[in-house]
């Protein structure tokens, strides 16, 4: 019994010391990039030592790796979530209210998720990995959408279906979040992002189209 105590407050703490690693990973790339930063800043910005880092990971891209997966999921789950919300049908004003104030709040998130692009942009294994995540955020979305199109939601037809919808979506989250990048006017983006998602998902209005 002893030893199984013991072994869960080491499972524990080591569960904790990755965590603390992570985030304080998370802050370092932000503030400085991936690519210029070394061990030695996240041991130093965690409080722990190379021995610390070595018993979770084995380099630096391997945190890279687990942190993007990490805060990739976490997005999918929130967009998931926000767009669940409603019942059968989807209310596409509230639902694109609810996804932009989800995918918009973080802006040290947005610098870490463009350096794994260009990083991934550089290696095939690295842009798998980077695929399969969108991949998952494309799919949560266009399965909420096709959940709205067998009730009385009809998406423009222009997008041809809902995995056309989902695409449009994360390629104008890209578009708006790259400006954000540059400007820094948050609420700005937060705006023009809900006026993109409302004109590509309704008819203009405001308002979906309804099957006939």
């Amino acid at each position: 019994m002893g030893a199984e105590r013991t072994s869960g407050r080491v499972t524990r703490r080591r569960v904790r010391t990755r965590a603390n690693l992570l985030d304080a990973a998370f802050a370092v790339f932000a503030a400085k990039g991936f690519g210029r930063v070394s061990i030695e800043e996240v041991c130093e910005a965690a409080g722990y030592s190379r021995g610390a880092f070595y018993s979770n990971f084995d380099s630096l891209d391997e945190l890279f790796f687990a942190l993007y997966r990490q805060r990739a999921d976490l997005i999918a789950e929130q967009v998931s979530g926000a767009l669940a919300l409603d019942g059968p049908d989807l209310d596409l004003p509230a639902a694109v209210d609810r996804v932009t104030e989800v995918l918009l709040l973080d802006r040290d998130w947005l610098l870490v998720k463009t350096d794994f692009l260009v990083h991934a942009a550089r290696d095939p294994a690295v842009a798998r990995t980077l695929l399969e995540h969108r991949g998952r955020l494309r799919a949560a979305i266009a399965h909420r959408l096709a959940r709205a199109v067998q009730g009385h939601t009809e998406l423009p037809s222009v997008l041809g279906g809902t995995d056309g919808a989902a695409h449009a979506v994360v390629a104008a989250y890209d578009g708006v979040t790259t400006q954000l990048l540059l400007d820094r006017d948050v609420e700005h983006a937060r705006a023009w992002l809900k006026q993109l998602l409302t004109a590509l998902l309704t008819d203009g209005s405001g308002h979906p189209e309804r099957a006939e």
